[in-house]
């Protein structure tokens, strides 16, 4: 589970709420009009802006991005290290208990094809396209929170003009105008409400995500291609060493020695 996202958004969201009651209480703002607007029109775009199913599946996606945590570049090195050690040593069926005890199932079905003697350049293809797929899942699922979060500014928008709309028809009677004002305004405070403290951080936490991902898949396909060409375990090491950032590159040499 991610943290630093629950945290996010219990920050966020307890320091307007904290603001609202100190300022006057937070029935105010529970205007069921306003919040049908905002939440139903958002939801009506998104049903005109993508199919159905893909709608569907927006509550995945955002459970995603508190549940999902794919394995550490440290992690998986490591691991394809030992690999390469053990291929050397007992050949590449020694890999297939292995393959069934990796971490992730990307890795996973690049040691059963590794073992069943695939060759290295067609395993290359092979995962780089599923990693293609994965990419194109993920860039919906981001286009999907990012289309929310320009949908629902507009949309209060459009509930603060009706709202107006409905207030001038009340100019006669002043005593009815500053609540009109007020509910009118509602309706654009949801819009920006959930647009920023939840829409537009969760589809960038979801890119953020979506990049480290695709930065350990990488990895595997190197490393997994490398030792079914022979490589040894050092230029394993080597190679994979470069998706490692500096700092991170010295702390495993240091520990290594």
């Amino acid at each position: 589970m991610d943290l630093g996202t629950i945290v996010g958004i219990l920050i966020g969201m307890g320091l307007v709420f904290s603001a609202i009651i100190m300022g006057g209480g937070l029935l105010l703002f529970l205007d069921v009009p306003s919040l049908l607007i905002v939440i139903g029109g958002v939801f009506a775009a998104l049903l005109m802006s993508f199919p159905l199913a893909v709608v569907k599946g927006v509550p995945g996606v955002v459970l995603k991005t508190f549940l999902h945590k794919a394995p550490s570049h440290q992690e998986i090195l490591s691991l394809i290290i030992h690999y390469a050690e053990l291929a050397r040593r007992d050949g590449m069926l020694a890999l297939e208990e292995e393959a069934e005890k990796a971490p992730d199932e990307f890795l996973r079905k690049a040691l059963r094809l590794a073992v069943d003697g695939t060759d290295a350049e067609l395993i290359s293809i092979i995962l780089r396209l599923e990693l293609r797929a994965l990419e194109h899942r993920h860039q919906t699922g981001q286009g999907i929170l990012k289309a929310a979060g320009a949908y629902a500014p507009a949309f209060g928008m459009i509930g603060t003009l009706i709202g107006l709309i409905q207030m001038l028809q009340v100019l006669d009677d002043p005593s009815k105008i500053g609540g009109g004002m007020a509910v009118a305004l509602v309706t654009s405070f949801w819009g920006a409400f959930l647009a920023n403290t939840l829409f537009l951080p969760l589809a960038a936490k979801l890119k953020n995500r979506s990049a480290d991902e695709r930065s350990v898949r990488r990895l595997v396909i190197e490393g997994v291609t490398s030792i079914q060409s022979g490589d040894s375990p050092r230029i394993v090491k080597e190679k994979l060493s470069t998706f490692l950032s500096p700092g991170t590159r010295a702390a495993l040499e240091k520990a290594a020695s």
